[in-house]
């Protein structure tokens, strides 16, 4: 059953047998090529974390930890577009270990023994088992199945064994993480001044006119850059030029796209299995066998979504019957029966605002109680209950304002369930409730669901014959064969009629060339392999073939002009056409005389331009400017011609109007704290990233 089920038949052969064999599919070719980096010990640094150089035997140990974790979570091995998501959290993980357990030993925080058997055991198991653990009967969470499994650890093999204790190890991490992000969630605070700045910015209303010359006012022609400009313009400016470890690449596809003949052919089988599935009786055993869906058979518990699919092509669905197939966004054919539909457990649906006390004695407690019915009080009088509950809740739900889906009784602790499942109609429950965790402000948001719905899925995915990717493959490898360099490439991609693309600064990082998916071994050719002017052997990907010739490449740190040059002549061009537009508009006293100089020019009002705005309706992104006019002290007042990214503007206030006093701030307080709070965690992360001068290097092996 679920996890643990896949846990206990399946660990010996994921982690014994499969270990071996799977982390060389990790390493890949480059294990035992002969300029193999784990071979060579000066090649053997994937990055480094707080000055710390982090080996690839470390980092591929890490990634197999996580690998294996996937995999007896899903039952699957995961896949190369996966891979790269297990890779990121092991490349995450290692800088948590490095950057934050330093943090978090400053700050003491720790996860204890009690804390840790409640997340895997007790009443607040973590997401991660709950969503694994399902009886498919019910398609509730089963308890029973992990109880199962951790009184059988005792006498369990050693994997097993370091398997459980490596996902503990995972389960305490994230918690740790999450206490330090509330940490600095709750440690936000906005000054009363502060609020009144907000306030008066977002209040604040001018009527301006506005004279927007654009660059092409004037030809380029009219304006020469020197090579000794530019690089003086470099040089002074490097810090918006520097560049990272990219490459330019041009390539040809060749689509493997499926044919209509292989459409036809899809259609064809799914119609005949359609008819098969109608008249089965076993139609969990029959999907199991032709369905290429993950979940063929699932059972959907009240006020779960059912198949969009399906939803959008039926009405109303009766019990024993089949629709289908139908065209999915996933480029796949699918067919529904429905098995069976029974009366279950009732689920409800409900959002809370939980205010902790865990920790806190008596005294303690009853403010926080008396904070809580302040609360309830609030929404009684009309308060939002979603964004109350992103202000003041203190678990995991506040970022969903409060909102816990629909659940069972047995999900939650009595004096919780209890107070929900007693509710006669929607809305809030009129007390605070209290539980061992804290008080509980609850709003009923749906009522009781009893109807269970076991659905059968059978899917087959549209794919490439075998016939259209031999065709396809065919013609790449003939390309790449018959060019030897670049300049042939071009040649012969002409003379066959085939188009080339050009891909430029793909970062080393890229998992992608411009819209072509999964193209990571195009690129790691690119960065690893391949020398300028060389054209690459044939790439499979997902639904091409791709022949691949190098223009260029270039390591991180300050641009040379040769890397950048026309950005900055552009820059240099676009700052001598202002100064030659300020100098045509010097003496006009009026915006009109002003646009009479330039035709080219615009000239509109802007009745209601806001302080905090950083855009000029028809204009675009020109910051200066806006300060300038907001700067003006008197109705008629003319700012001097501003230079923008988009060219300049002359800005005129015909009106100011400021903000009105208000007595209380305390709204904007809020508005901005909460702003900030959501903001903190990850510039935080960031910070500390930086601090720690993480190098990432990844990109030469994976």
């Amino acid at each position: 059953m679920a996890l643990i089920k896949q846990i206990r038949q399946r660990t010996g052969l994921a982690i014994g047998v499969i270990a071996g064999g799977l982390i060389l599919f990790l390493l890949g070719g480059d294990l035992l090529s002969p300029n193999s980096s784990i071979l060579n010990s000066n090649q053997n640094v994937v990055g480094e974390i707080a000055g710390e150089e982090i080996s690839y035997e470390e980092y591929v140990a890490n990634i197999e930890q996580f690998r294996i974790a996937f995999q007896q979570r899903t039952g699957r091995a995961p896949s190369e577009p996966e891979m790269f998501t297990v890779r990121e959290q092991a490349w995450q993980a290692l800088i948590v270990e490095k950057v934050f357990n330093e943090e978090y030993e400053k700050l003491g925080l720790t996860i204890s023994d009690a804390e840790l058997v409640d997340m895997v055991q007790g009443k607040n198991i973590v997401a991660e088992l709950r969503q694994q653990l399902v009886n498919p009967q019910t398609g509730q969470f089963d308890k029973s199945q992990l109880v199962s499994f951790l009184q059988s650890l005792e006498n369990a093999d050693p994997t097993q064994q370091a398997f459980w204790a490596q996902q503990e190890q995972l389960f305490a991490d994230s918690r740790l993480r999450i206490k330090y992000d509330n940490m600095l969630t709750f440690s936000e605070y906005v000054t009363s001044v502060e609020a009144k700045h907000e306030y008066e910015a977002a209040n604040t209303i001018a009527d301006v006119s506005h004279l927007f010359v654009p660059y092409y006012a004037i030809a380029d022609s009219a304006v020469s850059v020197s090579e000794s400009e530019m690089k003086d313009y470099l040089s002074k400016n490097q810090s918006k030029f520097r560049t990272g470890t990219s490459a330019n690449i041009e390539y040809v596809s060749f689509s493997i796209l499926p044919s209509s003949e292989d459409s036809a052919e899809v259609i064809s089988e799914i119609q005949s299995l359609t008819e098969e599935l109608r008249n089965s009786e076993n139609d969990s055993a029959f999907v199991a066998r032709n369905s290429e869906t993950q979940f063929p058979f699932f059972t959907y518990a009240p006020g779960t979504n059912l198949p969009a699919s399906l939803t959008s092509n039926v009405d109303e669905i009766e019990e024993g019957a089949t629709y289908g197939p139908f065209v999915t966004p996933n480029s796949t054919y699918v067919t529904y029966k429905v098995s069976d539909q029974y009366e279950g457990p009732a689920r409800m649906r409900a959002s809370h605002i939980l205010l902790s006390t865990e920790g806190m004695d008596d005294a303690t407690k009853a403010a926080v109680k008396a904070q809580a019915e302040q609360i309830l009080a609030d929404l009684k009088g009309g308060a939002n209950f979603a964004v109350t509950a992103s202000q003041y809740g203190q678990d995991g739900t506040a970022q969903n304002g409060g909102d816990l889906g629909y659940f069972a009784k047995a999900d939650f602790v009595e004096p919780f369930a209890n107070a929900v499942f007693a509710a006669k109609s929607l809305g809030l429950i009129n007390n605070v409730v209290e539980t061992e965790y804290g008080y509980h402000i609850i709003e009923v948001t749906g009522m009781p669901l009893t109807q269970y719905t076991k659905l059968a899925a059978l899917e087959i995915e549209l794919v490439a014959s075998d016939a259209t990717r031999n065709e396809a493959f065919r013609n790449a490898d003939s390309f790449a064969a018959e060019s030897g360099n670049r300049n042939q490439f071009k040649e012969n991609a002409a003379a066959q009629g085939y188009r080339v693309l050009e891909a430029s600064n793909v970062d080393a990082t890229s998992r992608n060339i411009n819209n072509i998916q999964n193209a990571r071994e195009v690129v790691r050719w690119a960065f690893t392999e391949a020398s300028a002017d060389e054209v690459s052997p044939v790439f499979e990907l997902d639904n091409n073939y791709i022949v691949a010739s190098l223009i260029s490449k270039k390591e991180e740190g300050d641009a040379k002009l040769a890397d950048v040059r026309p950005q900055v002549e552009a820059q240099v061009r676009n700052d001598k056409k202002a100064a030659m537009i300020a100098e045509k508009l010097a003496g006009k006293s009026t915006l009109e005389e002003m646009q009479a100089v330039f035709p080219e020019a615009s000239l509109n009002t802007t009745p209601d331009l806001k302080l905090s705005a950083s855009v000029i309706p028809g204009v675009g992104f020109a910051p200066k400017a806006i300060g300038s006019i907001f700067g003006l002290k008197n109705a008629g007042d003319m700012t001097a011609p501003i230079k923008e990214d988009v060219g300049v503007i002359v800005g005129k206030l015909n009106s100011l109007n400021p903000a009105a006093e208000l007595g209380d701030y305390s709204g904007f307080q809020s508005q901005l704290t909460q702003s900030a709070s959501q903001r903190t965690s990850y510039q935080v992360m960031m910070a500390l990233q930086d601090l720690a001068d993480v190098k990432d290097y990844r990109y030469k092996f994976f």
